[in-house]
């Protein structure tokens, strides 16, 4: 089996961005900048927020970290993003998921300026996606298609399933598959029998948000699968991550997987570092 090693891969793109990103910097006389807000003390998403902000210093891109407490109302959060929107120094504003459950997600996400959204999830920048005209494509469907494509794996006229269907990572994902011409199906918590499809697929890409959910007998043999999920859970005293996907079945099996760590994670960040710098020169375009 062959490991997709999406580290490996993370740290030749960033090599890339930051040249680009100093290219940037000479011809511009300025980085360009992602502003990073966190609101409550969720463990996980502050690790994630660090993991970013560290990601940034490495390439070159400035960073704005806005911490918010749990308490922080729907109009404190409309004000900081609307001053972002307005601000010069940002060119890309992430809003760290998932919110407390009082803060409507949408509503907070729709007031992002679509030409500072790194992460694809305004309205404009899905439809834009959907009509193949995309201004920037969802970080981690890019990371995987990414990962594919620094290990040549064919995807024209594959059978594909994405087991998941949010618009962070499974919608974004079919697209992406099917403008790379692969034939798709999308399976989620209502399929009956979720095993059915991804046995007949040549690449499946797991998204589900359930841990360990497929193994060995859910795939068919040689196929390619990728595993977005990322899970912790504490063995021996000791926090381990997995993924959706029993990765430890799948050797001699299958013909690829990614790990999990290791995998997918390293991709999105870095993706989110692309996709700033673009952002940032098509705001110059625009003028």
């Amino acid at each position: 089996m062959q490991l997709l090693d999406g580290k490996a891969v993370a740290v030749k793109k960033r090599q890339e961005i930051a040249e680009n990103v100093e290219e940037f910097i000479q011809s511009q006389q300025r980085a360009p900048g992602l502003a990073v807000v966190l609101v409550g003390e969720d463990p996980a998403s502050a690790v994630y927020v660090r993991n970013k902000i560290k990601a940034c210093e490495q390439v070159g891109v400035l960073s704005f970290e806005h911490r918010l407490p749990e308490r922080t109302s729907l109009k404190e959060l409309q004000t900081l993003i609307t001053r972002l929107n307005q601000d010069d120094q940002v060119d890309g504003i992430l809003v760290q998921l998932p919110l407390p459950k009082r803060l409507n997600e949408h509503d907070v996400l729709s007031w992002i300026d679509p030409q500072k959204d790194p992460d694809g999830l305004t309205t404009e920048n899905l439809g834009l996606m959907l009509s193949g005209r995309a201004r920037i494509y969802s970080c981690t469907p890019n990371g995987v298609m990414e990962i594919l494509k620094h290990y040549d794996i064919s995807i024209e006229g594959k059978l594909a399933v994405v087991v998941g269907r949010s618009n962070i990572v499974g919608k974004p994902m079919a697209l992406l598959l099917q403008h790379a011409n692969a034939t798709v199906t999308v399976c989620h918590s209502r399929t009956p029998d979720i095993s059915l499809h991804t046995k007949q697929a040549d690449l499946v890409v797991v998204a589900a948000g359930k841990k360990a959910l497929l193994g060995k007998k859910d795939f068919k043999q040689g196929a390619v699968v990728v595993d977005v999920g990322m899970h912790r859970e504490v063995v021996d005293g000791k926090t381990k991550l997995c993924g959706d996907v029993r990765f430890e079945e799948l050797d001699g099996w299958v013909s690829a997987a990614t790990p999990v760590p290791g995998g997918v994670g390293p991709m999105t960040i870095t993706m989110l570092l692309h996709n700033t710098l673009q952002l940032a020169k098509q705001r110059l375009e625009v003028g």
